[in-house]
Formats: C-alpha cells, structure tokens, sequence
C-alpha cells in the first residue's frame, strides 16, 4: 500500500506532530470527501507500507521527524513544490532563498533521487509571461544543481472555484489570467518547452509532465506520475507491481494510493489551489483538527461506521479488541 502524505493538505508544513503520533499509534482514519458519514481504517505498520510519498511547498517542520521514520524502515521520497511566484500568488509560502535552503537540506539528508522538484502549477498572466518562468526555473535549477533527479511540471487548471478567484484577483489587482494550453497561446507553449529542455540538459535532469494531456515527448518532456510506482520499485528494491489510481483523473498516471488529507486545511491558501475552497471553511475545518485524532479532521469519527478497516495488519487478536474497544464504544 502506498500513502499519499497529501495530496489534499500540506501535512509536513502543518501537520507533521500529528502524522507522526499516527505513526506511533499504527493506523489512521481516512474520511470519504465527497461523503464524509464514511469512513476507512488503513494501517501504518512498516509492513502495510510500501511507501510514503510526501507532498510540501515546505517541509522544514518535517525534517526533524525523518530519522524517526528512518529508524522504522519506511520508504518515502517528497515531492517539492518550488515555485517563485509574487505574493499575491502564494500569500503564506515562505521566501524561495529560504525554500531552497530547505530544498538542499533536505536532498543531502535523504539523497538526490527522493526529492523531486515540482514547479507546479505553471500560470501564464501579465506579470507572470513565458520569460518570467524560464528566469525563474532557470534561477532555481541552477541552485538545485545535483540535488534532484526529476523535474515535474503542470498548467494552471482553470477549476470553477480557481476562476473565480482569480475574476477577483483580477478586479481587485488588474491581472490578467491565460490557459497556456489555447491554440491562441501555442507559440508561448513552444518556446516554454524548447527552453525548458536545455534548462533540464544543462543542469542534468528529466522533466515530465503532471496529468496533462498534451504530447511533449518531442521536446523531451514525458508523461510522469507523482505517485510513481516505477520510481518507488527502483529506488526501494521492491518486486512488486503497482496498479494505475482508477479514482484520479483518467490524465493522471499515478500509481493507486491511499491519502492521510482532508481538503481545506492548508494554510498557505495559494491563489491557484484546487484543494480549499475559502479561507472561511479552511478557519472552520482547522478548529476541528485534534492532535490525538486518528482523523486529521475529528468529524466525530468514533460514532461514524467504518466501512472498511484494515489498520490492525500487524497486531495480535488481543491488541486489535483492545483497540476496538476504545474507539468504537
């Protein structure tokens, strides 16, 4: 089983205490986002686990907690998002200076290959044209240089609740917003990719593409999966196959995973983000958070039906009534 550490939330910016308490208890509730009266059990024994993939514009917290993980025999790797975009973007994000000090720190530590760098999305507007991205990823790669073996890549999705965010952006600043993927941008497109293919030989890495449709093998930028099943065999020795995730996206190639988030709970609140919704419900949900809950949202989990529950792996028969008894009645 493969853990998503999240997809929905920043857990090693916010949450990682309570991550790790899930660590030491051995399981954790994961809550149905579209219907939130159900509820699973999922194991974090290190034999349940075949690996961790961490998602984080800033992990700095997390480092501390590593050697813990370490210490258990975990395989993880993070996926970095490292982006450099003005604070209207990313009002809570920390300095880039700072991030890729974070960004190397963590490479050293846990090896070049296990932190993939994600400039992710890509957003065409008026302050943020084709040149200001290759600047930017040009600036950042060469700092990065030997530290990371892949670079991911996507376009701002134009979600119904990112547009009009950014309609309001857009009174409130007079920035202009543009889908990079148009016919009527084709020509920004291809000079983006071209350049980001000698960026990527220069300072020696693969770049791939982050459920996308578009084809740009030709440039030298293949499809790619944050959760790789492939990577997760080769840089963990493992023999054994990892199926296609038939609940993402039919653009997504990741592997089937299980994710640990609750969406609206990030606090960097970043523009362009599919997982909050308003800064209102984010308030709402995070008075909910517990540090003791096996839910990172406690929605009174101890009352809800577990359909389906498979966190006792590991345990003996005593153990798992033991537990069953303290959280179910």
């Amino acid at each position: 089983m493969i853990i998503s550490v999240s997809r929905r939330t920043d857990i090693p910016a916010f949450f990682g205490e309570w991550f790790i308490r899930r660590i030491k208890e051995g399981y954790f509730y994961s809550i149905n986002p579209f219907n939130p009266k159900q509820i699973k059990g999922f194991s974090l024994e290190p034999e349940a686990v075949d690996a961790f993939v961490f998602w984080s514009k800033n992990p700095k917290p997390f480092i501390q907690y590593l050697d813990i993980l370490n210490d258990r025999g975990y395989n993880y790797y993070f996926q970095f998002t490292l982006n450099d975009y003005p604070k209207i973007f990313e009002p809570y994000v920390p300095d880039i200076t700072e991030r890729i000090e974070i960004f190397l720190t963590l490479s050293e530590k846990i090896g070049a290959e296990k932190v993939i760098w994600r400039y992710d999305p890509i957003i065409l507007s008026t302050i943020t044209p084709v040149e200001y991205h290759l600047e930017k990823i040009c600036q950042i790669a060469e700092k990065l240089s030997g530290h990371t073996k892949r670079l991911v890549i996507s376009f701002l999705d134009f979600y119904t609740k990112v547009k009009t965010r950014l309609k309001k952006l857009k009174i409130y600043s007079g920035i202009d917003f543009f889908n990079i993927l148009d016919k009527s941008k084709e020509k920004d497109l291809i000079s983006l990719v071209k350049q980001l293919n000698k960026i990527s030989l220069l300072y020696k890495f693969n770049i791939f593409t982050c459920s996308e449709k578009i084809d740009l093998s030709s440039e030298g930028i293949e499809h790619g999966s944050c959760i790789d099943g492939n990577l997760i065999k080769n840089i963990f020795n493992l023999k054994k196959e990892f199926n296609k995730d038939k609940n993402q996206r039919s653009e997504c190639l990741c592997a089937e995973s299980i994710d640990v988030g609750f969406y609206n709970t990030c606090k960097h609140q970043c523009i362009y983000c599919y997982a909050n919704f308003s800064e209102k419900t984010i308030c709402n949900n995070l008075k909910k958070h517990r540090i003791d809950s096996p839910c990172l949202i406690n929605c009174g989990a101890e009352n809800l039906k577990i359909i389906e529950n498979n966190y006792n792996l590991g345990k003996t028969k005593k153990d798992t009534e033991s537990k069953q008894l303290s959280m179910f009645d």
